[in-house]
């Protein structure tokens, strides 16, 4: 591990203790830093969680953040749950300190170097798809940052000997970036998300563009060729750019990934064009899984894996839990678990990817958009819309009398059995909610979960 000398001449405050801050403050203990971690919350988790961090240079604190003693820190790291508008930073004392993300953190101690990706949607499937080829190949790689494991879990664990690190990281974590450079950057798309979290939508864009803030002649771009928002951010930054494209062929002279004439996966770079495998050959769902397929397989041969590696890779991997993943079959009803699909965006995305009428699942904790933009689509596809959750009376207010539509104010349960009732034999029951979950659950996962546990089968 590298560990800066100065770290131990330091007051560091960690805002937040969920799984990133608890690395956070893990990763700081061991590099001999004075901590000072705090956590709005007090449950009897987080406390036992709290007492096994606390020792003779580590103070934590539960339910509040002390304002008085995050200003005398010369160094702030910010949980990515805690928004930019919360309490704790009107403190003009705290607003003064600098205040870093834990991918910042992680990243000044990583040894190996790392693909980022980012973009609105599939960025977990992406992150899991690019180290999944790595590993086919005998590459020995860290997976973690916005998935599965903190960043700075992977910094403490540096003497596993990783070769790549491959991080997915949303806009909370870039917005309070300074030095962080990826080798490897994947921009898979942008659209408007996250605005119960930004100031507006430019304010999420502009976190977005913070991926290229550090970019150099060595830094290697992967790019959604279709995307005005991703190409306009990418415009003029250093470094060589390869292309994704689905829905048209790579420009000339351009390099990246595409879909032929014949429907084959083909990549074109050094001068030549490789077809890798039939676009049927993928198991996953969705137009939007074939881009995804396309920046993994990019990104993983810029970081040498092998086309015999790069192929198997796309055949064998698996839909990943709560991203279009089918869970069963009943009276000749599909359900599909999208409970990942947390805002208009990625509701569309799972709705286009479905090949017959659809009962949709649509409610939760409203994240500041409008449900009209989904009418295009579920005028084309749905069957009808089962509205839920605090979400409720706006989709009632903007889809009724537009589209089928029906409002369940019960538990969620009542849900899914609404939507059983709806659904004819050929249809798919989608929970696809276009909403955040924490209305009825502590995450997206819990929801997909209790979903599936609600159709019979346990989450794997």
């Amino acid at each position: 591990m590298k560990i800066p000398a100065s770290w131990s001449e330091l007051r560091i405050g960690v805002l937040g203790l969920g799984r990133s801050g608890r690395a956070a403050t893990r990763l700081l203990a061991e590099a001999g830093a004075s901590v000072y971690a705090s956590d709005v919350a007090d449950t009897d988790e987080l406390r036992a969680e709290a007492e096994a961090l606390r020792g003779p240079r580590v103070e934590v604190e539960l339910g509040r953040h002390d304002a008085r003693a995050l200003e005398g820190c010369d160094l702030i790291v910010a949980s990515p749950g805690i928004p930019p508008g919360a309490e704790v930073f009107q403190a003009a004392g705290v607003r003064s300190r600098p205040i870093i993300s834990e991918l910042e953190l992680a990243f000044s101690f990583l040894d190996a170097p790392v693909i980022a990706v980012t973009g609105t949607n599939g960025k977990t499937t992406t992150t899991a798809w690019i180290a999944a080829m790595l590993e086919r190949a005998g590459i020995k790689v860290g997976v973690g940052g916005n998935i599965g494991r903190a960043l700075s879990e992977i910094a403490i664990d540096s003497d596993a000997g990783y070769e790549w690190v491959v991080a997915e990281v949303s806009s909370f974590q870039l917005a309070d970036i300074d030095r962080f450079k990826p080798a490897i950057g994947v921009f898979l798309n942008l659209c408007p998300d996250h605005l119960d979290w930004h100031v507006d939508i430019e304010d999420y864009y502009a976190a977005k563009a913070r991926l290229f803030d550090n970019a150099d002649s060595d830094s290697r771009w992967v790019l959604n060729g279709e995307d005005d928002g991703v190409l306009r951010l990418a415009a003029r930054q250093p470094g060589s750019a390869w292309y994704f494209r689905v829905a048209s062929p790579l420009a000339a002279g351009e390099q990246g990934a595409f879909i032929a004439e014949n429907d084959v996966l083909t990549a074109r770079y050094g001068g030549a064009e490789v077809e890798l495998v039939a676009r049927s050959d993928l198991k996953l769902l969705g137009t939007h899984n074939v881009a995804n397929a396309l920046a993994s397989v990019l990104a993983a041969a810029l970081a040498q894996v092998p086309l015999a590696a790069l192929r198997e890779g796309l055949r064998e991997f698996e839909p990943l839990p709560h991203r279009l993943q089918p869970v069963t079959e009943k009276d000749g009803v599909l359900w599909v678990n999208d409970s990942k699909a947390t805002n208009v965006a990625s509701t569309r995305v799972a709705l286009q990817a479905m090949d017959r009428p659809v009962v949709l699942l649509l409610g939760g904790r409203p994240k500041g958009e409008s449900f009209a933009a989904l009418l295009p689509d579920l005028r084309e596809r749905v069957r009808a819309v089962v509205a839920y959750g605090e979400a409720a009376a706006q989709i009632e207010s903007e889809l009724g009398g537009e589209i089928a539509l029906v409002r369940e104010d019960g538990s969620f349960e009542d849900v899914v059995r609404r939507a059983r009732d709806l659904a004819k034999p050929g249809d798919s029951a989608l929970l696809a909610p276009a909403c955040a979950s924490f209305d009825m659950f502590r995450n997206y996962e819990e929801r997909g979960e209790r979903f599936m546990a609600l159709l019979g089968r346990e989450p794997s």
